[in-house]
Order: C-alpha cells, then structure tokens, then sequence
C-alpha cells in the first residue's frame, strides 16, 4: 500500500508536491493555533520550553540529513569542488536571514513579548510577533519546496522529501501556540488569535512553490539551494529557538526536547530513505 501512494506521489508534478508537503505544514501550525480554544492565554511553561526543544531538535537534524547531505552528494562531478556549494549556499542562507532579522522589525517568539528586533517601529506588539514566526517559517517551506523541487533531478528522494515536510510539520505545533497564546494574552478573542497564528504558516506554502519552481527553472543550482535553506533553519534555530527554549528556566527538560526532536526527524529520514 506504501509503495502504490509512493508510485502515485512520483506521478505528481514536484511544484504540485511542494504545494501539498507545504499545505501540510500549514496545517500542523493551525492545529497547534487551534489549542488556544482550548488552553486560552494560560500556557504550561514547561511544555512550551520542551517543544520548542523538540522543534529546533528537529530542524538541526533536518539541515543535515534533508538538506545538506543531499547537497553534498548532488555535488560530485559538478566543475566545482564537492564540499563548494554546500559551504557557499549554506553561509548564505545564514547571512541572508541574519539581514532580514536586522532589517525587519520583530519580536523574539515565545512568551517575553518585549525584544523587539530589527529597525525602530512604532508597529503593535502583536504585529511584531506574528512578522517574527512568519520570517521563522520562510525557511521552512523554502526547504521543503527545494526538496521536492530536487525530485526532478532523482525521483527516489521522494521519501526523504516527505519525511522532511513531516518533520517541519510536527515542529509546526508548538509554533502555531507559540504566536496564538501571546496573542491572546495581549487581548486578542480566541479566534482571531486563532486567525493570525495559522496565518504565520500561510508564508510556507508561497515560499515552498517557489523554492521548488526556482530550482526546477535553473537546476544547477539546486545543491546550493538546499544548503541555502539549510543555513536559514540553522540561524534560526541558534538565534531563535534553543535561547527561547532555555529562557524559562527549564533548561534540563528543553535540552531533552531537542535531543528528542533531533532523534525523532534522524528516525523519519533515514528510516524512510
């Protein structure tokens, strides 16, 4: 049964695939927006510090294993040296979203609410977060479009490429929660809370398509994408993720989160390679 969806998932165009792995991971973002139904403003600290763990776990071990190694294997034989495109692309992802966080006005996700970042703006508190996650998920779905968009060039990466829109998928969660809870500390009604948090992975579905458009249009450049995407994430996480996640003084149980996440999405893509 797992071989004929495979068989049918190679028949798909990759953009239409990159289009359906991105729509997945918006939608685990607005299932994690959605527990503000449930849980209203009053979140358990530790379980957010662990996911938060859990999801940079899995984003580092996604740069590597779906994005790096693929680069470094689709370099042999290039004119270039093997190890080029993965170093080259892979600094400019971080340098690249290294600008945009210094440029942009934004907020550190989680619960602070009160470091703000990039250029002085007079934009609510709100706004700032919300550019926050969804500046966090252009990566994301960059990623996994360029990872299908590379199908073009070996179709048997097909279950690499879907293991790694599982991975960001899950991690998805607790940055939908992320966004809506604060949101609904500063006075939002739960459902607009809802509405903007779900609307932070909206990003991902535009970024994927063009991430796998973009490399299908200029295929050369495909390992350098993948270790572009994967220096994005990585920033992320370093910059992002991990500091928040140890923020809360529950440093021992987000550490486990990480380890967690790292060997959860190392499980999904090795396993299904």
């Amino acid at each position: 049964m797992i071989d004929r969806l495979l068989q049918q998932l190679m028949e798909l165009h990759p953009v239409s695939l990159a289009f359906l792995g991105t729509l997945f991971t918006w939608g685990m973002t607005a299932l994690g927006a959605s527990t503000i139904f449930l849980t209203g403003e009053k979140v358990n600290l530790k379980v957010l510090d662990w996911m938060l763990g859990f999801a940079a776990g899995v984003m580092i071990a996604a740069s590597f294993w779906s994005l790096l190694s693929p680069a470094i294997e689709m370099s042999k034989g290039m004119t270039v040296p093997v190890w080029f495109p993965a170093f080259t692309g892979f600094l400019a992802g971080a340098i690249c979203l290294r600008l945009i966080d210094r440029v942009l006005p934004h907020l550190h996700l989680g619960f602070s609410m009160d470091e703000a970042e990039g250029r002085k703006t007079g934009w609510r508190r709100s706004t700032l977060l919300v550019l926050a996650i969804t500046l966090h998920n252009v990566p994301e779905g960059l990623a996994v479009g360029v990872a299908f968009g590379a199908l073009a060039a070996d179709p048997s990466n097909l279950p690499a490429a879907l293991a790694l829109a599982l991975g960001i998928g899950i991690q998805n969660f607790p940055e939908g929660l992320a966004v809506a809870a604060p949101l609904r500390r500063e006075g939002f009604t739960r459902f607009k809370a809802f509405w903007y948090g779900q609307l932070t992975g909206v990003v991902e579905i535009i970024a994927g398509v063009l991430g796998a458009g973009l490399v299908l249009l200029v295929q050369p450049i495909l390992p350098y994408a993948l270790a572009f995407a994967a220096g994005a994430m990585i920033f992320v996480v370093v910059e992002e993720v991990i500091p928040e996640s140890q923020r809360g003084h529950h440093t021992d149980l987000a550490t486990m989160g990480t380890i967690i996440g790292f060997a959860l999405m190392m499980l999904l893509d090795v396993g299904l390679s």
